[in-house]
């Protein structure tokens, strides 16, 4: 039996990929409803990529099931998505694995290593959840030492990282801080805890999308990420990257048929990279949809596209009143982040205005997410919203 081969045939639809931050907005359903700046949540999809999703479900639902078998059809289509999102993210196709979320990878890797009373966990204190949680759970079950590099205005001492991580275990850090927008030095980071003898764990979930990415180059022992924001991917659709040098210390707490290279031998041998992690019949929907957002983002140029996000950002906050701006001046990223008074009540006003941003926790603030697809005419009605914010 064989099936035929999966084409989603977009362009019938859609045309030929946008090639330019024009296009990639024409290409947007919600570009027509609002002025969405709220990217560094979840960004909002080109049709072409919704529409690769659900011309995979009808394929394996209707298309495999009447002429060849669905799980050799799935786990072929798992390789080539593995291959081409590996490229993506410039790594090897053996070291990543397809997981549901950054929260996914994190979590799974944290639950993968040995742990005693006493040993060291160091992060940040500008962390996401997903990259907390994990280790308070360790904190809690196993006596492990969570300690907390404190940053000042989203900046990193190296130093102070440095002492915190002398005798540490495992630290987990952001390439880019979600709640000010600054670019952590991931290299340095890695390299000064690699020469404590600690294992390096990246929350990179803000940096794909935003500009071209070479994961191994940071010299990270696992990087987790996902593709629903600036790639403008659907949920569920992660990626986690394992260094080969460090795959062996990982036994992950949970493992199934897809996790092993043979399932039906005697003795199961853990698969390489972040594929030890894949555990059994996912939905590879998310997955052919990142695969179409990939390509649409580098048919745009994701040189282009980070040119135009630091060029609008850079305009957003040339605008807003300086002395409540919280993120750096001179952006690092697409994420610009205002000091206000009641931040739950100034999204909510903007929502009323037709713009979409977010309201942060710590700091107290709101936060914009500027993307190419953004118009310098959004951003300037954005800026002009913020500023009368009270």
């Amino acid at each position: 039996m064989t099936a035929p081969e999966f084409d989603p045939d977009l362009d019938a639809d859609h045309g030929e990929r946008p090639d330019s931050p024009d296009a990639l907005r024409e290409s947007i359903p919600a570009c027509d409803r609002v002025a969405y700046f709220n990217t560094g949540a979840t960004g909002p999809s080109p049709g072409r990529v919704l529409d690769a999703s659900a011309a995979w479900e009808r394929y394996h639902k209707v298309d495999v099931l009447a002429e060849s078998d669905p799980y050799e059809v799935a786990f072929a289509e798992y390789e080539r998505l593995r291959e081409r999102l590996a490229a993506f993210l410039d790594a090897p196709r053996d070291t990543v694995g397809l997981t549901e979320s950054t929260a996914d990878g994190i979590s799974a890797v944290a639950a993968a290593l040995d742990w005693e009373p006493g040993d060291v966990v160091v992060r940040t204190d500008l962390e996401h959840p997903a990259g907390t949680l994990p280790f308070e759970r360790l904190a809690r079950r196993h006596g492990v030492e969570v300690r907390v590099v404190e940053t000042e205005d989203g900046r990193i001492d190296t130093d102070d990282f440095a002492d915190a991580v002398a005798d540490a275990d495992l630290t987990c850090f952001s390439s880019l801080s979600w709640n000010y927008g600054t670019r952590l030095p991931v290299r340095e980071l890695c390299e000064i805890a690699d020469d404590a003898g600690a294992f390096t764990l990246v929350d990179a979930v803000q940096s794909p999308g935003q500009r071209p990415l070479s994961v191994p180059e940071w010299g990270a022992d696992a990087v987790a990420c996902s593709g629903h924001k600036w790639c403008l991917g659907p949920w569920g659709a992660g990626l986690l990257y394992v260094d080969p040098a460090v795959e062996a210390d990982l036994h992950p707490a949970q493992i199934s048929y897809r996790s092993v290279d043979d399932a039906g031998a005697d003795e199961y041998e853990l698969n390489p990279g972040g594929a030890r992690f894949e555990r059994g019949t996912a939905s590879l929907a998310p997955h052919v949809g990142l695969r179409e957002a990939v390509e649409t983002m580098e048919s745009v140029g994701l040189g282009t596209v980070h040119e135009r996000v630091l060029a609008l950002a850079d305009r957003l906050t040339d605008r807003l009143d300086g002395e409540r701006l919280l993120s750096p001046a001179d952006p690092d990223s697409g994420l610009v982040t205002v000091a206000v008074a009641d931040p739950e009540s100034t999204v909510e006003r903007l929502h009323d205005e037709g713009i979409v941003i977010r309201d942060l926790p710590h700091p107290k603030a709101v936060r914009a997410s500027v993307h190419a697809f953004n118009t310098e005419g959004e951003v300037d009605r954005l800026a002009e919203a913020l500023n009368g914010s009270e």
